[in-house]
């Protein structure tokens, strides 16, 4: 759908002064949720891009579907060995 700008501002002018707060955050929500969007695909972005945690990410599921993870319990213990 395509809004014209300037019809958008006359319609903000016609808003009641008690609905302007509202609506100053709904616009304020908007323009958050835009940037969030842009900074998580620049996030993919960039850890797409990442060779090295790529390779953590794949050894780290090879361990788990091959039961080399430690629980807490085990990891403290095998801490306490190394110490």
């Amino acid at each position: 759908m395509s809004v014209n700008r300037e019809e958008l501002k006359q319609l903000i002018d016609f808003i009641h002064e008690d609905d302007a707060p509202e609506v100053y955050d709904f616009i304020g929500y908007l323009n958050m949720k835009r940037e969030r969007e842009a900074i998580d695909q620049s996030d993919l972005d960039l850890f797409t891009r990442d060779k090295e945690l790529i390779r953590q990410v794949q050894k780290s599921q090879e361990d788990r579907t091959s039961g080399r993870i430690y629980n807490q319990e085990q990891g403290l213990k095998y801490l306490q060995n190394k110490i």
